[in-house]
């Protein structure tokens, strides 16, 4: 994937963000490799820039250096590279980069630039320990609580980098703030099983994004035994505690009819069309270790591939979960 990253950047002020049109995407039911339509790609430059999607690329080449700059200090050195250059293309050019290529703002709008800035600030900082960037990182640091990471908002992640480099009680204060919100009595409403109900489209991920977040915040001190306690609930809930299982081929009745193309097609030569979406059997193939969108906010749930809303499995779904998955694992929570 980095190396696919890398190949995005194609000049300092260059930067290639989506590839296929959402409307054509969606209108095909099948396997990824029989995408012969035409799948254009649109990029970001220096007169229609995207500050969200540069400094995000560049906090993902910064960590990515800290992975590598040990095991192949080369390809390292290359990913800190093009993550400085993409943080100066993204603090120097800013913009919303849903508001400069159109085809990205009908499926995933950035709401803020501010918070990945901040982001990809703080990354950088942290593995450069040039102040230029820590400035940068609180410069552009939104305060107050968090509604919940996830692909468009990075304010938690922001309160943990800087609270661990800085100490400062700002950014304590903040994660306080959020998990008050997050957790049992505070704003957020939970389903009867426990559940912390965020959003229906996708509850469960944001459940996990911010079960993670919990425990980042607590091996940096904060409220340890508390914030692991509830990270345990959530995703103990999305591994069965609830009574069946939310990740497929996993646990106790997990789900068979997850919301994804491919595994939903029949081995070749048959082809793969919508009626395969509609068909009301299992998927053909095992989607190990997906995590599905998840209950309503009283628990109910329906393992239907044509609901999206509750069945839809995706990247940033996994992400949280994980890795706080690991964290736990890590702790033998």
């Amino acid at each position: 994937p980095l190396e696919w990253m890398l190949k995005c950047h194609t000049g300092p002020n260059e930067l290639y963000v989506q590839v296929g049109d959402g409307g054509q995407d969606h209108g095909f039911w099948g396997r990824p490799e029989d995408m012969t339509m035409s799948r254009p790609a649109y990029k970001i430059t220096a007169s229609r820039p995207g500050s969200d999607i540069a400094a995000e690329y560049a906090a993902a080449f910064a960590v990515s250096y800290l992975v590598f700059k040990e095991k192949d200090p080369e390809f390292a050195t290359k990913l800190l590279t093009h993550a400085k250059q993409l943080y100066d293309f993204a603090v120097h050019h800013k913009a919303r980069y849903s508001d400069s290529v159109n085809q990205a703002a009908a499926y995933y709008r950035s709401d803020k630039y501010e918070d990945e800035l901040t982001w990809g600030a703080a990354w950088l900082y942290r593995v450069t320990n040039d102040t230029k960037y820590l400035s940068w990182a609180e410069q552009f640091y939104i305060t107050g609580p968090d509604w919940g990471q996830s692909w468009d908002d990075k304010y938690s992640g922001n309160m943990i980098l800087l609270y661990n480099m800085t100490g400062k009680d700002i950014y304590k204060n903040d994660i306080e703030a959020t998990f008050n919100d997050w957790m049992p009595g505070g704003s957020i409403p939970y389903s009867p099983k426990g559940m912390a109900f965020r959003s229906q489209w996708g509850a469960l991920r944001y459940a996990s994004n911010m079960a993670f977040m919990a425990l980042l915040a607590a091996d940096v001190g904060i409220h340890p035994d508390e914030y692991r306690h509830w990270a345990r609930t959530q995703i103990g809930y999305a591994l069965g505690d609830s009574g069946r299982s939310f990740v497929v081929g996993f646990g106790t009745n997990p789900p068979k009819r997850p919301h994804h193309r491919s595994s939903s097609c029949p081995s070749r030569p048959s082809p793969c069309s919508f009626a395969d979406q509609q068909q009301p059997g299992p998927n053909p193939h095992t989607l190990y270790g997906a995590l599905v969108g998840g209950p309503n906010g009283n628990d109910q749930y329906t393992d239907d591939r044509k609901d999206y809303v509750s069945n839809e499995v995706a990247c940033d779904y996994n992400a949280g979960f994980q890795s706080a998955v690991a964290g736990l694992k890590h702790l033998k929570l």
